[in-house]
């Protein structure tokens, strides 16, 4: 069988949901796929559960390795992976039947380095869409990718993922494109913009097939072990491809990408929690207000910042610019109350 799309799953500990994880799979409408697991260390049931469907279907493959984080695991899966094109799915969440198949056919209408999709969102039992404004179904190429695609992931997060996308394989191995290591926040943008600055050509499709489940534990949720800021310091000045550096906005970008990741930093780290104290987790933000970086993007973005957005978030960047963490909580809870 040709191998069409190779999906990449790195498995830590997800046996409460990888068994739908699994399903949505095996049940693709495009049967021509691969299924690589890469098992990082699980302690609990997940390996002996990708082994019982591994001797019911002979497209799952599984790799075991130590625990070596995300980006490791990632590249285990694309130095075997076989296929046309990839795809990357997280072990946590799930994807329409019609998934690949969708994107996979978009691709290869117009032969396409890489094509992105919608996905949604379930975030404490809330439902979110993520849609783009890019011009749907037709074949964009290297201008308008470093012109837009490029400018924007620089500026926004929600185009970071690489689960809603499929990647030429042809491309990734002539670059020998890799995860970053031992990275424990922030390894998907930086791929995604090493990817983008080397594609021809790209697709976008208003299309919905992956589901998002933030779950307690997750990357995105587990302030006691993940330092969210710092990462985010590191991506703000982090070496970028050449093609990035002749743009005369970048630093803008790079500016209002830090100052929203900070703001939505300040909600995350105010939202009570039983893993960090409250002390630690308000001298947490005090010093992220404070650091050297912050101010200066604030200083570089903040009449933009305060032109784009509404009267709440005005407030946020007003605290943040004096400094103000004992108003940053008052308002964080003022809305927590009113959004109960």
């Amino acid at each position: 069988m040709s191998i069409k799309v190779s999906v990449i799953i790195p498995v830590l500990n997800a046996e409460k949901y990888i068994t739908q994880c699994i399903e949505s799979l095996i049940n693709q409408a495009l049967r021509e796929c691969e299924f690589i697991f890469i098992n990082d260390g699980s302690t609990d049931r997940s390996q002996q559960i990708i082994e019982n469907y591994q001797k019911l279907d002979n497209r799952i493959k599984l790799v075991n390795q130590e625990n070596q984080g995300v980006g490791i695991a990632r590249n285990e899966g694309l130095l075997v992976a076989a296929g046309e094109y990839i795809g990357f799915v997280d072990a946590d969440d799930f994807i329409d039947k019609k998934m690949y198949e969708t994107l996979y056919n978009s691709a290869k209408r117009s032969d396409c380095d890489v094509v992105i999709s919608n996905y949604e969102s379930e975030i404490e039992e809330h439902k979110i869409i993520t849609k783009y404004h890019f011009p749907n179904e037709t074949t964009l190429h290297k201008d308008y990718i470093q012109e837009d695609i490029l400018p924007y992931l620089l500026k926004e997060d929600n185009l970071n993922s690489v689960c809603n996308k499929i990647y030429k394989n042809k491309v990734v191995k002539e670059k020998n494109l890799k995860f970053p290591e031992k990275v424990p926040l922030g390894e998907d943008s930086l791929f995604n913009i090493r990817f983008f600055s080397i594609a021809d050509t790209m697709e976008y499709i208003d299309y919905t097939g992956y589901f998002y489940r933030e779950v307690k534990g997750s990357a995105t949720r587990n302030i006691a072990g993940k330092d969210y800021f710092n990462r985010s310091i590191e991506v703000y000045n982090m070496k970028l491809p050449e093609v990035l550096l002749k743009k005369e906005r970048v630093h803008k970008l790079r500016s209002i990408k830090l100052i929203k990741s900070v703001m939505s930093f300040i909600h995350i780290y105010f939202t009570p929690s039983k893993e960090q104290s409250f002390s630690t987790r308000f001298r947490y933000i005090e010093r992220m207000i404070s650091n050297k970086d912050v101010r200066e993007a604030l200083k570089v973005c903040y009449g933009d910042l305060m032109s784009n957005v509404g009267r709440y978030d005005k407030c946020i960047l007003n605290l943040i610019k004096i400094k103000s963490t004992i108003g940053l909580y008052f308002v964080t809870a003022y809305s927590r109350y009113r959004n109960m």
